[in-house]
């Protein structure tokens, strides 16, 4: 989520225009605060899976730093990254482009079951603080419960009351705009050349893995 986004998604929190179900902010604190959505998917585990590691598909480009979702990559693989290009043309990869942003780096995943990474999103990176993300699965017949949850604790020169509400609204954006992509309708803002490719297919996330090894 680009600094400029962090105004927005203020109005967003106080209006009210993010909704996901049993959505809350659970707890704050003078360093801190958590928030958690949650929400029944109508798809099995691995299909949802698939998906929830594929962020170029659903999270919002408003939420980046390049003003474009397809420019995410995430590899789902402990120490793996949750990053952004910065590209010139649509065809830079991560040697050819100008540059890249870390939004978080994958701590814990387990296929089908979880994904936990550790990052400080948007206008959180600039400050002094960490925050872990956990985003967990369970299977339930043919539809799945997934539960985001995002602690952030540290320093920052954001107000508390008025930062976790808005971190609140895009993290369960960003689930609602998952479960979207199950119930057929429209998800804005990520249209790529093709939204259902499996992103390790792409000649990005080949480059990106090359240069995570390194």
């Amino acid at each position: 989520m680009a600094k400029l986004a962090f105004h927005t998604i203020l109005a967003m929190a106080a209006l009210g225009t993010v909704t996901a179900a049993q959505a809350e902010v659970t707890n704050t604190a003078d360093n801190g605060f958590t928030v958690q959505h949650q929400t029944l998917i109508d798809g099995n585990a691995e299909a949802v899976w698939k998906a929830m590691i594929a962020p170029s598909r659903y999270w919002n480009s408003d939420h980046s730093w390049t003003g474009d979702a397809d420019n995410f990559y995430l590899i789902p693989q402990a120490g793996g990254c949750f990053c952004e290009l910065i590209r010139t043309t649509s065809a830079d990869n991560i040697r050819t482009s100008d540059g890249s942003v870390q939004h978080m780096r994958v701590i814990y995943a387990h296929n089908n079951k979880m994904l936990r990474m550790s990052g400080a999103l948007g206008p959180l990176q600039s400050e002094a603080v960490t925050g872990t993300l956990t985003m967990l699965l369970d299977p339930q017949g043919e539809k799945t419960a997934v539960r985001f949850t995002y602690k952030v604790g540290g320093y920052m020169e954001f107000p508390i009351d008025q930062m976790a509400p808005a971190v609140d609204g895009v993290i369960g954006e960003q689930l609602t705009r998952l479960s979207a992509l199950f119930a057929g309708a429209d998800v804005p803002d990520t249209d790529g050349e093709d939204s259902s490719a499996d992103p390790a297919d792409s000649e990005e996330m080949d480059a990106a893995k090359d240069d995570d090894q390194d």
